[in-house]
């Protein structure tokens, strides 16, 4: 089987911790309801009444009851929200059902292209959807969907470093600080568990793209990043919280949505967005091609658009909203909330992760190898 651009992001889930708890691994899909949460298998077979029922599939944490119920309060549409971890949970899912019952999916960026590919996602039809002009300019016509024939982003975030300010002597600038501080870093720093972050950090430490496609730049960060290797604590994309929590750790690589979210617990906690740059990713709403209520599914684009409801999940879930009209409704705290919403000058530098087609995700994967086996 030809390799696909999915498997770049093995733990890109980790940005939104799937359900904690023996009950949650349990079972491989959780039903809300207007009645609250409750274990549940939807079944393969839309509902009749397609138009008095919506089916989203979504990330954990991205719907509660209020949202739900406040949905259905405007449209007399009751929505039920069926979660996965992560999107290739998800697209496995959409496949082995073709579709199934669900009108709305939440798919990150670069999933959107591969469901694409697929042919598995409805065009959208603007005219039917009320608030394009309530977005920043950044997040439309992006890399992953041109024009924004199919996906309408719904949250976006960064790549960066979270540390403890109280055991680092200077502020970490850039991912050059990690190198440069490699002694007193020492099994103290730990890099997510994903190629194309890890390897796209170092392209941009060396003034390349953290899409590059060149065998000798993507060498370079490569043998960068070995230079490095015997000081890291290790790979992880989730691990680091409770270590740097604890004092185990003293910086390490992370999404921002995660560093919002952990930064509470410890008020010397620091979340940075590297000066050379970093990655910018996206979550998005998409109607699949077997959609059984696509009105409905317009009816959520709709509502998720409305600034009111786009500022209150910003608020809830520590991600940044992409609606402008949106960002004025928050409250101070959160508008100059750094990690949350970078300035512009910090996110010109930041790229949104590209694919790169099979031969170089061969190179990718090749280096990845020896670099996490070694």
């Amino acid at each position: 089987m030809p390799r696909k651009f999915r498997s770049r992001f093995p733990k890109r889930s980790t940005r939104r911790r799937f359900l904690q708890g023996s009950a949650a691994a349990a079972v491989s899909g959780l039903a809300l309801s207007s009645c609250g949460w409750t274990l549940a298998q939807i079944s393969e077979t839309p509902p009749e009444e397609t138009k008095d029922v919506l089916y989203i599939y979504t990330w954990a944490g991205y719907t509660d009851d209020e949202l739900l119920e406040r949905f259905r309060e405007q449209t007399g549409i009751r929505a039920i929200a069926d979660v996965f971890d992560s999107n290739e949970a998800m697209l496995a899912r959409i496949q082995a059902s073709s579709g199934g019952e669900y009108s709305i999916i939440y798919p990150s960026d670069y999933m959107v292209q591969e469901m694409v590919d697929l042919d598995l996602l409805t065009q959208l039809d603007k005219s039917r959807i009320e608030g394009w002009n309530r977005l920043y300019p950044r997040f439309l016509d992006p890399i992953y969907d041109p024009e924004d024939r199919y996906s309408v982003p719904m949250s976006w975030g960064t790549t960066g470093l979270i540390y403890n300010r109280t055991k680092l002597l200077e502020e970490p600038q850039d991912w050059i600080y990690l190198w440069n501080n490699q002694q007193k870093l020492s099994r103290r720093m730990t890099l997510v568990n994903d190629v194309r972050e890890v390897i796209g950090a170092a392209l941009k430490l060396l003034g390349y793209s953290y899409n590059s496609t060149n065998p000798r730049e993507i060498k370079e960060a490569y043998e960068k990043l070995a230079e490095l290797k015997p000081a890291l604590a290790a790979f992880t994309s989730d691990a680091w919280r409770t270590q740097i929590l604890s004092g185990d750790l003293l910086i390490a690589m992370c999404y921002s949505s995660d560093a919002t979210e952990i930064m509470p617990e410890n008020k010397n906690l620091d979340y940075v967005l590297p000066a050379s740059g970093s990655s910018v990713w996206a979550d998005t709403l998409v109607i699949p091609r077997t959609a059984p209520n696509p009105d409905g599914a317009y009816a959520w684009i709709n509502f998720m658009l409305q600034p009111e409801i786009a500022a209150q999940i910003c608020e809830r879930l520590s991600f940044a909203t992409p609606n402008k009209e949106a960002f004025k409704l928050l409250p101070p705290e959160i508008q100059n909330n750094k990690s949350l919403f970078p300035p512009e000058s910090a996110l010109e530098r930041c790229e949104g992760i590209a694919p790169i087609g099979e031969e170089v995700s061969e190179i990718y994967d090749l280096y990845w190898t020896k670099l996490t086996s070694s």
